[in-house]
């Protein structure tokens, strides 16, 4: 797993994703080495990364510029550039010149979540996975709503992760925001 210092970020993307939500996403995945994966929202290409080093091809979309060029930046400074596909552009259109994919992952859908469900489970070849990161209650229910409409057997964890902070009298712990895993199993 990489640290989340080892990536480079900025105020103006969000991310990267935290190394342990990272850690539980890959192993939920149970990704194979020949597998391909969309990554809708990649941000600073946290998980873009993560798959990168263990898949054979990512397709990797966000519809901020500034997103695209820090994954891009983040992927060269690993050496992982040449494993992945960079999409400037709602993912809605990436989506719809895919042929087929072993997993779908959204981390962020820009409000067409059921539609990107919709057109995403269309490209999943027999065994494919789709895997939603949630923040907000209302992406949580839509997810799991349109995957079980879409005859997936569905799967939720929420994840609280505390960082403890060496102080000179104790550690304090920071609470980070809360997140759901929503997987297909």
């Amino acid at each position: 797993m990489f640290k989340d210092t080892d990536f480079i970020t900025n105020s103006k993307v969000p991310g990267p994703t935290k190394e342990e939500i990272r850690c539980l996403v890959i192993s939920k995945s149970q990704l194979k080495k020949e597998d391909e994966v969309l990554e809708i929202g990649c941000g600073t290409g946290g998980l873009t990364l993560e798959f990168a080093k263990r898949c054979k091809k990512v397709y990797s979309v966000d519809k901020n510029p500034d997103a695209i060029d820090l994954t891009r930046a983040n992927l060269i400074k690993h050496n992982l550039l040449e494993k992945v596909e960079l999409f400037h552009e709602e993912a809605l259109n990436t989506l719809k010149n895919i042929d087929k994919i072993n997993m779908l992952v959204i981390g962020g859908s820009g409000g067409n979540l059921l539609e990107i469900l919709e057109i995403g489970s269309q490209k999943l070849t027999s065994e494919g996975k789709i895997i939603v990161t949630a923040i907000l209650l209302e992406t949580k229910t839509e997810a799991i709503s349109k995957l079980k409409e879409l005859g997936f057997s569905v799967e939720i964890i929420e994840v609280n992760i505390s960082k403890g902070r060496i102080l000179e009298r104790g550690t304090m712990m920071y609470a980070q925001n809360p997140i759901s895993i929503i997987y297909t199993v």
